[in-house]
């Protein structure tokens, strides 16, 4: 996944087994490929085949995915140059499309933000280690580590809801847990990383791209929170998510 990226990476992921692998064991693979295009800041087009195989369809071409704002986009199957928000990614807008099942691919999502939030954490620490201030690397100062600790606590806290997401609700809040962790950890570590942090030159401002494109892709996290407020207020009850 370091050294290909979409439909290259699918090509040799359909190649490794990937539509059969989703069928028989998604439970392992999904979480598997997408926290892998996390860390690593390669993209695929796989979103369309997770959806297509929760529908119980075969694998087929682009679907029209709900983005926020009440907007739909497609993400094709090209190498074309993509939308305004990443270039990286082949993502254009469509006008609205038929109803399709959204927990697996929000699911999805969910992991590839934890894998790109764990990337930028990386690159934090390390720049934190690294960079000397007042004859001491800045990873010792209390507000750094302040920083870095709530980035890492949000983004195991979005691993564990993913883990636990079995249906329609526990995948929408999983997704927005994901998305929200991202945030924060794009937040701290544009912090720790200071000046650099804003330049072209370092990685950071890919992976903050990808994470601003994940969570507005299915719902963003502000949009599911309050859909989760509403099913919970319509039914007049919430679900046990995970049994403490």
């Amino acid at each position: 996944m370091r050294d290909s990226s979409g439909t290259g990476l699918l090509a040799a992921l359909v190649d490794l087994g990937w539509h059969d692998m989703l069928i028989e064991a998604p439970d392992s693979t999904v979480p598997l490929v997408f926290r892998l295009l996390g860390e690593t800041g390669a993209h695929a087009p796989l979103l369309n085949d997770v959806i297509h195989a929760a529908a119980g369809r075969p694998a087929a071409g682009p679907l029209p995915l709900p983005y926020a704002g009440g907007s739909w986009v497609q993400w094709d199957h090209t190498d074309d140059d993509g939308s305004l928000l990443d270039p990286d990614l082949p993502i254009r807008q469509v006008p609205p499309g038929l109803e399709i099942p959204l927990a697996a691919g929000r699911r999805a999502l969910g992991w590839w933000l934890t894998g790109a939030s764990r990337a930028m954490l990386t690159l934090a620490r390390t720049h934190a280690i690294d960079r000397v201030q007042f004859g001491r690397p800045v990873a010792s100062f209390q507000a750094i580590r302040h920083r870095l600790a709530e980035a890492l606590v949000a983004i195991e806290g979005a691993e564990a809801t993913l883990e636990a997401a079995t249906d329609d609700l526990g995948c929408l809040l999983a997704k927005a847990a994901a998305g929200q962790a991202a945030l924060v950890a794009a937040r701290h570590c544009q912090q720790t990383l200071g000046g650099i942090g804003f330049t072209a030159e370092h990685d950071l401002h890919r992976h903050l791209r990808r994470v601003l494109v994940l969570d507005g892709l299915l719902g963003s996290s502000r949009e599911l929170l309050r859909e989760a407020g509403t099913t919970v207020r319509t039914a007049g009850t919430a679900a046990r998510l995970v049994q403490l």
